[in-house]
Order: structure tokens, then C-alpha cells, then sequence
């Protein structure tokens, strides 16, 4: 009962991470059913496609709602997704597993920084409506080909794709994301359906608790500055790449490398976001500087 208990907490914890930052689910829920729940790995692998994917369905409702979803976007971004996935997942065969969990982990902490340090400004230029179909596809099929190589870590991806390449506002790049993750989502599930068996009334119990949690996040996501929302998915992000990448090595080794690339990735996001801030003094400060030369002249 404990284990059923600690289990069911922790997906409302999955849900919250879905609803308010639009990622997170597969990373959290894989090691939540097979550490806590003390599921087979297969078995852990798709109960999580049916909790995330079932979560992800429901938690676009408050965000679209509150229209922070690009519906053709997100459609044509979680096709294009699927299509990728299942190649990626055709090439993991040839690569071995830690190659591609270092791999990942380093991806996940560039992305970090990467949202972190945040996109320059776009000045008098407002957020598109929907993405250029031919930029969603590129982006949807590389994002797909990634998460089917490394089995998870769809909204990591997909949310700084549509924020920072696709210029989405970050609370509308959640809430698409939901759209995206849902498909791949099922789409997995469908695929490990043919040789896995759930435990449905486990299924369904975690799948609950995580519903409740991904709508509080929706709900939460409209209310939280977007600045502050994409610093806490980086640094989200940061977390769980240093997780990933000390698993794949010895104790010490492991260890001492992932301390080394959280600092490299801490210094990268800070020294960004230091230069962006004193880029944006030197434009404030240009006008006032042309007035009084101008006024000076006068």
C-alpha cells in the first residue's frame, strides 16, 4: 500500500510537470513506476506512454481554454513527430544504450542553457499566429527522431522547439506541446500494446492522479510570468541531465562529470543572460543619449 501511495503522489507530481511546463512526463514516470511501483522496465515504459499520453489529452483543455494552443501547429508538429519516432526507434537497435543516454543527457543540459539564457527579443515583431508548415515538419521530424532513438523526453524537446525556433510565446509553447506529446504518446503505446501487458488498474489509478495534477499546472501556467516559466523548465531540465548523465558512468566518474556540465551549463545560461541584459542597456540607452546630443545642438 505504501509503494500504491507513493506511487499515485508522484503522478500528480507528472501531471503538474505536464500542465505547467509542457514536458517532463516519460523522464519522471519511467523511474516513478520502476523504482517505486517496481514495474518491469517494458511494462513501466508503456504504462508511462498511457499515463503521459492520456494526461497530456486532458491537460490541453484549460490551455485551450485560454487559446494557448496552436492547433495546426501542434498537429502537424505531433505527425511529423510520429513519423520520425519510428525511425529513430528502428536506429536505436545499432547504437548501444549508454551511448545514447550520454547523448541525451548532454542534449538536455544544451537545451537548458538554451532556455535559460532565453531568445533575444523580437522587437515590434508579434508572436506568430501558426508556425510555417515546412519549419514544423523539419522541426517535428528531427524532435521525432531523437525521442524514438532515446525513448523519452518528448515535451524537453518539443517546448524549447516551439519557443525558441518557432518564436512561440512560452505558456503557448506548453500548451501545444500537449497536443504533440498526446500523439507520440498513443502512437508508442499502440506499438508496445502487441507484446506488453498492463496492469490496468494500476494503469488507471496513476493515470487519474495525474489528470488532477496536469489540470492544477494548467491552471497554474496562465498565472506565472513567462520569463520566470521558461528559467524554471531550464533548470528543470538541468536536474534531470545531470541524473541521466552521472546513471551512466562509475560512481566517481559519473559524479565528477555531471558537477562539470551542470557548471558548464550554469556559466553558459548566466553569461548569456548577462550579455542579452547589457545588449538591452546599450539599446535604452541609445535613444536617451541621440536627445541630448540632440537637445545640445539645439
Amino acid at each position: 500500500m505504501t509503494a500504491l501511495a507513493l506511487t499515485v503522489a508522484g503522478a500528480v507530481l507528472i501531471g503538474v510537470s505536464l500542465g505547467l511546463l509542457g514536458g517532463g512526463g516519460s523522464i519522471l514516470a519511467v523511474p516513478l513506476l520502476v523504482y517505486v511501483a517496481d514495474l518491469p522496465t517494458k511494462e513501466a515504459i508503456a504504462t508511462s506512454l498511457l499515463v503521459v499520453g492520456a494526461t497530456s489529452a486532458v491537460g490541453v483543455l484549460p490551455h485551450a481554454r485560454a487559446h494557448r494552443v496552436r492547433w495546426r501547429t501542434g498537429l502537424v508538429f505531433g505527425l511529423a513527430g510520429m513519423t520520425g519516432a519510428y525511425a529513430g526507434g528502428r536506429l536505436a537497435e545499432f547504437v548501444p544504450a549508454g551511448v545514447l543516454l550520454t547523448a541525451f543527457a548532454l542534449m538536455m543540459l544544451a537545451t537548458a542553457a538554451a532556455m535559460i539564457r532565453g531568445r533575444r527579443p523580437a522587437e515590434g515583431r508579434p508572436a506568430p499566429r501558426e508556425l510555417p508548415v515546412p519549419r514544423v515538419i523539419l522541426d517535428g521530424v528531427v524532435v521525432g527522431l531523437v525521442t524514438g532513438l532515446v525513448g523519452a523526453g518528448g515535451g524537453f524537446l518539443v517546448v524549447p522547439a516551439l519557443a525558441l525556433l518557432g518564436g512561440l510565446p512560452m505558456p503557448v509553447a506548453v500548451g501545444t506541446s500537449l497536443v504533440v506529446i498526446a500523439m507520440k504518446s498513443f502512437a508508442g503505446l499502440a506499438g508496445y500494446l502487441s507484446s506488453v501487458q498492463i496492469d490496468w488498474g494500476l494503469a488507471g489509478a496513476v493515470t487519474a492522479a495525474a489528470i488532477v495534477g496536469s489540470l492544477l499546472g494548467g491552471r497554474l501556467a496562465g498565472r506565472i510570468p513567462e520569463d520566470l516559466l521558461r528559467r524554471a523548465f531550464g533548470w528543470f531540465v538541468v536536474v534531470m541531465g545531470v541524473f541521466v548523465l552521472a546513471r551512466q558512468l562509475p560512481p566517481a566518474a559519473g559524479l565528477a562529470l555531471a558537477i562539470l556540465a551542470a557548471a558548464g551549463t550554469v556559466t553558459v545560461a548566466v553569461w548569456g543572460r548577462r550579455r542579452r541584459g547589457h545588449s538591452g542597456q546599450q539599446r535604452l540607452g541609445r535613444p536617451l543619449r541621440q536627445r541630448i546630443r540632440a537637445g545640445v545642438e539645439r
